[in-house]
């Protein structure tokens, strides 16, 4: 779906992270958590390619906010990367935006039964809160917060209004925990039992260490990919990964925007 947004607000979150929120048609309060946005940043040839986020929320304003009408909203949570993200932090309240969206296949909920216990790195946990929310519903959630630095730890406060128990870690230790996000989250997974679900997103790295936590602990576990797009349609095929049967000669590539971002980690091959 294409449509034009106007800017309700866009901040500065800690340094180089901003939180983004827009108008927004009714059709995308149908939208799944896991799924993302292509965003035009201007009207011009440059930056020519549009720039993939993932949705942060998604909800309605009350009617007082705008003369008496219901507003859908969309927000996104995003790193000044380069040009286009550089672009998008001088934006202000009225400016417009032009947005291809909901885009690929998100998160699946599954079974309400079970701890579901959320990663996320930096800012891939981008597209967590919108899950968290869901998930909070009908199910007890954790949340495991790992960054380089302080400043690299985003949004602490919104999950814990959901009521969701938060850990977080930094790689410095200036903040949390100090080492790695796998690390605390293994510790506590080893301190009680239980059935759960692991849902992640953030750097391959990060990602790589929770499928093998997963792996060796039985435990499902779905993993939200972070990758460069052109189209995010699978039209370019410019995002593609190795899928787990991959082989020389039996080729198994996955197209991150079309048939993800969001994977099953048995579907992907990770050495």
């Amino acid at each position: 779906m294409l449509f034009k947004s106007m800017v309700l607000s866009n901040h500065e979150v800690s340094p180089g992270y901003y939180r983004m929120r827009v108008t927004a048609p009714p059709e995308l309060l149908s939208a799944s958590p896991g799924q993302f946005v292509m965003v035009k940043v201007r009207d011009s040839i440059d930056p020519l390619l549009r720039r993939p986020f993932g949705i942060f929320d998604i909800g309605v304003l009350p009617a007082a906010y705008d003369g008496g009408c219901e507003q859908v909203y969309l927000e996104m949570l995003y790193k000044v990367v380069g040009k286009g993200t550089a672009m998008m932090a001088t934006l202000h309240n009225g400016d417009v935006l032009d947005f291809l969206a909901p885009l690929g296949n998100g998160f699946r909920m599954g079974n309400p039964q079970g701890e579901k216990v959320l990663v996320g790195g930096g800012i891939g946990l981008a597209p967590l809160y919108f899950l968290a929310k869901k998930l909070v519903e009908n199910s007890k959630v954790r949340l495991f917060i790992g960054g380089r630095t302080r400043e690299d730890i985003l949004c602490v406060t919104e999950f814990e209004r959901l009521g969701i128990e938060t850990y977080v870690s930094t790689d410095d230790g200036t903040l949390g925990a100090c080492g790695l996000v796998t690390e605390v989250m293994e510790r506590h997974l080893t301190e009680d039992g239980g059935d759960k679900t692991i849902f992640s997103c953030g750097p391959m790295p990060m990602l790589q260490a929770v499928a093998d936590i997963a792996r060796r602990r039985s435990i499902a576990c779905q993993v939200s990919l972070e990758a460069h797009m052109a189209c995010g349609m699978g039209a370019c095929l410019g995002c593609v990964v190795k899928g787990s049967e991959h082989g020389d000669s039996h080729p198994d590539y996955r197209c991150v925007c079309k048939e993800g971002p969001v994977f099953n980690f048995q579907q992907l091959m990770w050495v």
